[in-house]
């Protein structure tokens, strides 16, 4: 059977396949399972965060923060199937092992070992490769970072942070389309450290470390920003995102995310006003340095690691008039840095932060529609992580991952799951499959464009709003009739529907990254190629969570079985071998290719 014969049998399998599917509405080959839940013992409380805002020890590896207690001492055990399902949510996917090792022990040893996992920096990755003085900072560029992204998502021990730093990114945009940020890649990459740094930390410094991060100074140009004057204006860039995009919202909510309304209308969170106010404090922020220069500020002298050190405040150039925002003065305020804590600490403690951030968590890593009770229950979290600290990132992402509408069992419903977007997929494969650069570089670069890569590339997104809204509606849609919206169908379309079928035959059959370097290890699947029964339920387990339907399962064991394998004799060894692997391209294909797999439930 020739290459040619393989795609062909592809198409065809697979618009038969996808004619049939529709939205699906079979049930399971297995029954759904409840997790148990027992009680364990809670961790020891060490509110705070370990690191002081913005700082990061020497070192390839910085530290974890200290283990905080969860909001309730519950830890939930998991079947294999269950394992698969919630390690496709908290990681970048679930291979056997961790499937295995999961299902043998409990969601609280698992969420206790990998808090405490040190953290890799892609920032020492970049330094590493441009070892020369100063030459990290200008001759990096986006591929750099790419690299390193991919070895830790794939790689990394420590899946948690790499998928919860991720989601970050999407939250908290910095973006290489900006002219600006594109030649910062050690930068960039420091800005991504700094999220997978705090993610296990606390909101409050998570927040600190964002506002003034020279990446996030440069992309929404509040790095250089300056007084008011009688003929300038304070930037207000910057000072409309951290309200409208990172913390509290465009409209005032309820502890559980539902609008608050007043005569049937909702009500503004700030005003006009209150983004001038908040401006000026984000005035006199420029380029880290050992003084504070006229020449630093406006950055014609640089200091060599001015790219990845918080921004400090120049006096000269910061406001010193009142800012009045959100209800509150910076009357008595001792100078910029008082400015901008009294600033961050009222986003902090707004009442809207904890569901307005909750909600788009639970996005990012769950659920497109959670309900308003499981927004609230995340938000408590935020607000109380059992021992009275508020902003306990490791409350809220337990709180997101084990809640009961996370665990229950999944449904048909469109309310139910979300669009697994490009990326993840991808980051599915690699690790279900192994998938392995021989080279350990992993030149993963040109995903961007929807028709021949995913359409989709980390820290690339078009604009600060991502690569998709948290409130997009597909127009004239099931979903916009029910009042439901579909983040990542933002970036769906024909065209990209076809990309990505594209992408992921030739990924499957025969690697990806430059020189199709990045190549998975399909020793255990081929040892299964005489029994498509078996083949198909690791197939399932590995990447649907073991949630295909009786109908999609027959349809792909039939394509499956339909490729012969010829029987063995002293000189076809090669064609059996081709048959085998043909048979195990076309489950994981036709798997991935499957709406049942594109919508993670």
């Amino acid at each position: 059977m020739t290459d040619p014969t393989l795609r062909r049998l592809l198409a065809i399998t697979l618009f038969s396949l996808l004619s049939a599917c529709g939205g699906g509405g079979d049930s399971n080959t297995g029954s759904a399972q409840t997790p148990n839940v027992s009680v364990v013992p809670p961790a020891t409380a060490v509110p705070g965060d370990p690191q002081a805002p913005g700082t990061v020890p020497p070192g390839d590896t910085i530290p974890p923060p200290p283990l905080t207690t969860p909001p309730a001492s519950q830890s939930a055990t998991f079947t294999p199937r269950e394992a698969s399902r919630f390690l496709g949510r908290a990681t970048f996917g679930a291979d056997m092992a961790a499937i295995d090792a999961l299902a043998a022990s409990d969601s609280d040893t698992w969420f206790r070992a990998q808090f405490s996992k040190p953290q890799t920096l892609h920032r020492k990755y970049i330094d590493a490769k441009y070892p020369a003085a100063g030459a990290a900072a200008t001759q990096a560029r986006p591929n750099d970072f790419y690299e390193s992204f991919w070895q830790q998502a794939v790689r990394g021990d420590d899946q948690l942070r790499q998928r919860v730093a991720f989601a970050l990114s999407e939250i908290f945009v910095v973006s290489t389309q900006n002219e600006a940020v594109w030649p910062q890649t050690r930068g960039v990459a420091s800005y991504y450290d700094m999220l997978g740094q705090h993610a296990f930390g606390n909101f409050r410094t998570l927040l600190q470390g964002v506002a003034t991060h020279p990446m996030m100074g440069l992309y929404l140009s509040h790095l250089r920003n300056q007084k008011e004057s009688a003929t300038r204006t304070p930037d207000e860039n910057f000072a409309r995102e951290v309200m409208q995009l990172f913390t509290i919202g465009l409209y005032q909510l309820n502890a559980d995310g539902s609008l608050k309304l007043s005569g049937g209308k909702p009500i503004d969170t700030y005003t006009r006003d209150d983004v001038s106010g908040l401006a000026k404090v984000f005035t006199g922020w420029s380029w880290a340095g050992p003084d504070q220069a006229a020449n630093r500020f406006f950055g014609s002298v640089a200091d060599p690691d001015r790219d990845w050190q918080p921004m400090q405040n120049y006096a000269a150039y910061h406001s010193t008039s009142e800012k009045r925002f959100l209800g509150v003065s910076t009357a008595g305020a001792a100078g910029g840095e008082a400015d901008m804590a009294l600033a961050l600490d009222t986003l902090f403690n707004h009442p809207n932060t904890g569901p307005f951030f909750g909600r788009q968590l639970i996005q990012r890593l769950v659920t497109s529609n959670p309900s308003p009770a499981y927004v609230g229950r995340v938000a408590a979290a935020f607000a109380n992580n059992g021992s009275g600290v508020r902003g306990d990132m490791q409350a809220v992402i337990r709180a997101v991952l084990l809640d009961p509408e996370a665990l229950a069992p999944a449904g048909n419903s469109l309310r139910t799951g979300k669009l697994r977007e490009p990326l993840v997929r991808l980051g599915n494969w690699m690790r279900a499959f192994h998938a392995r650069d021989a080279g350990s570089q992993y030149r993963i670069y040109y995903l961007s464009d929807p028709l021949s890569g995913l359409g989709q590339n980390p820290m690339n997104a078009p604009s600060v709003f991502n690569y998709f809204r948290p409130s997009y509606v597909p127009p004239n849609s099931a979903l916009a009739a029910a009042g439901l919206v579909a983040p990542e169908m933002q970036i769906t379309s024909e065209p990209s529907v076809t990309g990505y079928l594209n992408f992921m035959q030739d990924a499957i059959s025969g690697g990806v990254a430059e020189s199709s370097a990045v190549k998975a290890d399909y020793s255990a699947e081929l040892a299964l190629a005489d029994q498509p029964a078996a083949l198909l339920d690791r197939v399932n387990l590995l990447l649907m969570s073991g949630n295909m339907s009786a109908r999609l399962r027959t349809r792909i064991l039939s394509a499956v079985t339909s490729i012969a394998i010829p029987a063995t004799s002293g000189s076809n060894a090669a064609q059996v071998t081709k048959a085998k692997t043909y048979r195990v391209h076309l489950a994981i294909f036709l798997a991935m290719a499957s709406p049942e797999y594109l919508v993670q439930k």
